[in-house]
């Protein structure tokens, strides 16, 4: 459950609740294994078999790391998934879509930001291209067909966004989405938008590395530690079972 760190369970407190409304009734223990409307808690995370992107950034070597920043619900879980992809140097939780002035963790979680609970992902383009990290956000990390929320969390500040930084990544990001619409893969259209990046604000100390930190919180084992297998699963040689942390 909750650590006992007393900041870290202040400011997780509203995405306690959340879940523990979202249990209530539902759950119970059978043989070890937490089951969830009668489900492993691991059945609750949908990933999705999807193809690679027809559009990409040409693969090349450089000399300097690139970034994306996508959003996708909890940033705990985007960055847990985005931690353990090889090419990837840093995954760190954060704020964007709003102002510098609100890019904190009480304000942001009334609704009325802007934000969006966001991950920047630091690459190297000769090992991981930016396409290839959208079809690991499309796939793994989130439910894009799910609009402002994502599980148990609702309100916009967890919907599925890109944030692009160019007009490159966003002609790749509108392409993919038509084409993932096309394909029939998804139960519903995806509610997915693509957003100007205006600014990315990192998280405050105690949301980063969470998943690695806290592999024992309820909500990182129904909601997280899903979405890092499917990784390990579909994604195979991709995944890298270190994860690259904030330091």
């Amino acid at each position: 459950m909750w650590r006992s760190n007393p900041t870290i369970i202040a400011a997780a407190s509203p995405r306690t609740a959340r879940l523990g409304a979202w249990l209530a009734g539902a759950a119970l223990v059978v043989g070890g294994l937490l089951v969830v409307a009668g489900q492993p808690a691991h059945a609750r995370e949908q990933a999705y078999a999807i193809p690679a992107p027809a559009l990409d950034e040409p693969a090349h070597a450089s000399s300097t790391t690139e970034t994306a920043v996508f959003a996708g619900g909890c940033f705990w879980g985007v960055q847990g998934v985005f931690q353990h992809v090889r090419g990837v140097r840093q995954a760190v939780s954060g704020y964007a879509g709003g102002a510098a002035a609100t890019a904190h963790y009480g304000m942001v979680g009334t609704g009325a930001t802007g934000h969006a609970e966001s991950v920047q992902i630091r690459y190297d383009p000769s090992v991981v291209s930016y396409g290839q990290l959208l079809q690991i956000y499309f796939s793994v990390a989130h439910d894009p067909t799910q609009l402002n929320r994502q599980g148990p969390d609702t309100g916009s500040q967890y919907r599925s966004t890109i944030f692009a930084e160019n007009a490159q990544q966003q002609k790749i990001a509108a392409a993919y989405i038509a084409q993932l619409n096309k394909s029939g893969v998804y139960p519903a259209p995806l509610a997915t938008t693509i957003e100007p990046l205006k600014g990315f604000y990192p998280a405050e100390g105690y949301h980063q590395n969470y998943l690695t930190l806290h592999p024992d919180s309820m909500y990182i084992v129904i909601n997280d530690l899903p979405k890092v297998r499917n990784l390990q699963k579909m994604f195979a040689s991709r995944y890298m079972a270190e994860p690259v942390l904030v330091r």
